[in-house]
């Protein structure tokens, strides 16, 4: 496979060929360069799936983004797809501000993008490395561009053992931002840096922990509610009914990662529980096939689910 440029092999290979390495590993297959040439090695079958997957980040990389390991795992979970379920996957969703194309990439991804385009709550139950939130503020800011809503509501518990945040040093925001810093890594990585400032600084999108939700009305909004295993089932309850007009609601969580003290019960099950079936609702569990970071992650996620 030729490689035109100097930039264009530096952004493929990655950072001490990291991407090189991960192709191998997702792909079972040997990658070397002869010249200006990319060589894959394999059997027939791996081969054709690595080069798919490489053809897709060459297209990245003529755009001058800087792959990374991330970037071959979601190629090559495009390349897994067969033809006809590629061709049944939502069309991009937005663009990162590094160009990438933002969609679903598994079939339980897809299952949860069109839940949220048909519901007005979506709960979904995943393992780490679904993409969960990722794609539910994807959809987010997708529904303000088209002005299906007029601002975003991110919220999730501020620490996990029950938002006691009396005893952190610090000032409101020197406490809770901690906690909140995974959903402003998400905005990061979707919105350039001056329209983030802009929509935050003008409450177009609100980052806040579920306690500061309570007694409000939250209409005409996108809310998402992240970390949701770690609300109790009546502080979710209490969430759930804030659900004002011309507003939608997506509420993530992975029910194996409770953080609440024993005894206390998570509201994640136990929404899923009672909403499943209700009209207006969709209750989606993900698992280790939508996992879509580095296989190690996946194949963790087996080892735990298999019984001991």
């Amino acid at each position: 496979m030729a490689l035109d440029s100097l930039g264009e092999r530096v952004r493929l290979f990655g950072a001490f060929d990291a991407n090189l390495a991960a192709i191998e590993e997702r792909c079972g297959v040997r990658c070397f360069v002869d010249g200006e040439s990319l060589v894959l090695a394999g059997a027939a079958g791996k081969t054709e799936r690595a080069e798919s997957a490489v053809r897709a980040l060459l297209v990245s990389a003529l755009r001058g983004e800087q792959m990374t390991p991330d970037d071959v795992a979601l190629a090559v979970a495009d390349a897994d797809l067969p033809a006809a379920a590629a061709a049944m996957l939502p069309a991009t969703l937005l663009r990162s501000k590094r160009g990438r194309e933002i969609r679903a990439r598994t079939a339980g991804q897809r299952a949860f993008v069109e839940a949220i385009e048909r519901h007005a709550l979506t709960i979904c139950i995943g393992p780490a490395g679904t993409g969960k939130t990722f794609l539910a503020i994807a959809m987010a800011l997708r529904a303000l561009r088209d002005r299906n809503v007029s601002r975003i509501v991110l919220t999730r518990p501020a620490v996990e053992a029950g938002e006691r945040l009396g005893f952190l040093p610090g000032d409101l925001k020197e406490k809770i931002d901690p906690y909140l810093r995974p959903l402003y890594d998400a905005i990061d990585e979707l919105l350039d840096d001056s329209t983030a400032a802009k929509y935050i600084e003008r409450g177009t999108i609100e980052v806040a922990p579920i306690a500061y939700m309570r007694g409000r009305t939250l209409a005409n909004a996108f809310v998402i509610v992240d970390e949701a295993q770690n609300a109790g089932a009546e502080q979710l309850k209490m969430l759930l009914t804030r659900i004002g007009a011309g507003s939608q609601m997506v509420v993530v969580g992975d029910a194996t990662q409770v953080d609440l003290p024993s005894g206390a019960r998570s509201g994640l099950r136990d929404a899923a529980r009672r909403l499943r079936g209700v009209e207006e609702v969709a209750v989606i569990e993900l698992d280790a096939a939508d996992v879509v970071r580095r296989p190690l992650v996946a194949r963790i996620i087996r080892a735990y689910e298999t019984p001991q």
